[in-house]
């Protein structure tokens, strides 16, 4: 059973460990920085063959370890020796990911499985992995999934994307449920568009004003917006909300 610990707000992470997937780019970098502004030690994962020296530019308090999330022996290597460097791991953030725009009747088996092999398969077993370690600490811990809203609607051409972020959703639950009692949260972000280097490629010209149409701010979202949103997930502040998606999307899902 978990216990209430006063806090101070804005939530400072002073003390706190985190790990970040995907953490070389897009949201997840912008949440490694947002992390390490607040007090966060952080280690970044990413296959990015500069992942080390990324982390430096990130922040001061960023470190970087190439890791290939699907070569799952090389995981629980990385989670011991993250684990043996902060004595404790805090903070879980899975921001790793990548998109499918293959409409469904031409999407091949290999890459409806490849999307779920990166986008549930990899997160799950980085949360195992992960969970054992704060079950065994016994310090409770925060898990945050980068789900999106694509995992709530529909969406053209993204029917594996799409089943990869329900799961995720999914998980995120059983999870909540399953690991509260040892005072580990995990929660999901569901963002609508966020306006990364590989969205800008994609959600552009009809495709985007076509999505922005459903969306009542008119806009898609900024990387520090969900940055923060994680940011709070992961204080002290946060500490009663369990097995929650925080929806960060304009309005697009009431529509």
């Amino acid at each position: 059973m978990s216990s209430y610990k006063e806090f101070q707000f804005p939530c400072s992470l002073e003390g706190k460990s985190a790990v970040i997937t995907g953490g070389t780019s897009g949201i997840g970098n912008a949440m490694a920085k947002m992390f390490s502004e607040n007090g966060a030690d952080v280690v970044i994962l990413g296959r990015n063959p500069q992942t080390e020296e990324i982390a430096r530019q990130t922040g001061k308090s960023v470190t970087g370890k190439i890791l290939d999330l699907t070569d799952w022996e090389r995981t629980a290597q990385i989670v011991d020796e993250i684990e043996k460097e902060f004595g404790k791991i805090d903070i879980l953030c899975n921001a790793a990911g990548i998109g499918s725009g293959i409409p469904a009747e031409e999407i091949s088996m290999e890459e409806f499985s490849h999307v779920l092999l990166v986008n549930l398969e990899s997160a799950f077993f980085m949360m195992q992995t992960v969970g054992r370690k704060m079950i065994a600490t016994g310090n409770g811990g925060r898990i945050i999934n980068i789900a999106s809203d694509a995992g709530l609607l529909a969406v053209p051409n993204h029917v594996a994307y799409s089943a990869s972020k329900a799961g995720l959703l999914s998980v995120t639950k059983s999870l909540a449920l399953e690991w509260g009692k040892y005072g580990i949260t995990c929660n999901a972000i569901s963002p609508t568009v966020v306006m990364t280097p590989m969205s800008r490629e994609y959600w552009k010209g009809e495709r985007a004003k076509k999505r922005l149409e459903r969306i009542p701010l008119g806009r898609f979202g900024e990387m520090d917006e969900i940055a923060a949103a994680a940011v709070f997930l992961a204080g002290d502040g946060a500490q009663m909300i369990n097995g929650h998606n925080l929806v960060v999307d304009g309005g697009l899902t009431i529509c």
